[in-house]
């Protein structure tokens, strides 16, 4: 049985997909976008050092582009407690009816109390708050800037 160069780069493209979703590296899927570029070149008929350029420019402009949005919209490095990305909680909007001595409060959110800790280095007044973090199960809370 012959398998052809487009079935070498299908083969390929679908390993970096399934890598990337055991391990969740976004990186791994523009990898695999840069494979499947390679496979229908291959389909195409085109030369096997046309197909490797295929593949190379496809697959790291997707990366540099990726990486690129990444930096310049936010979410790159920030920790996951910290990114709405991640936690969809984070810039929801609560109210806080007064805050204990030791900076914490209970809060209605999302239908239940929640524990909530004032962000270090905020006033601590009642009023709206937005969740600029989750800890564990304790929401941090920022006071609400005025739009």
């Amino acid at each position: 049985m012959d398998v052809s160069a487009a079935t070498g780069w299908w083969v390929a493209a679908g390993l970096a997909v399934a890598a990337e979703l055991a391990t969740g590296t976004f990186y791994l899927l523009m990898v695999g976008l840069g494979l499947a570029a390679g496979a229908m070149a291959a389909s195409l008929g085109l030369s096997m050092p046309i197909q490797i350029v295929a593949a190379a420019i496809i697959g790291g402009g997707a990366t540099v582009l990726w990486h690129w949005r990444r930096r310049t919209h936010g979410g790159g490095d920030r920790a996951a407690r910290e990114n709405r990305d991640v936690n969809l909680d984070i810039g929801e909007h609560v109210h806080v009816d007064a805050w204990a001595g030791d900076r914490t409060a209970r809060v209605q959110y999302r239908g239940s109390s929640w524990g909530a800790r004032l962000a270090p280095g905020a006033v601590a007044k009642a009023g709206e708050h937005t969740v600029s973090a989750v800890e564990g199960n304790w929401l941090v809370l920022s006071p609400r800037s005025p739009h």
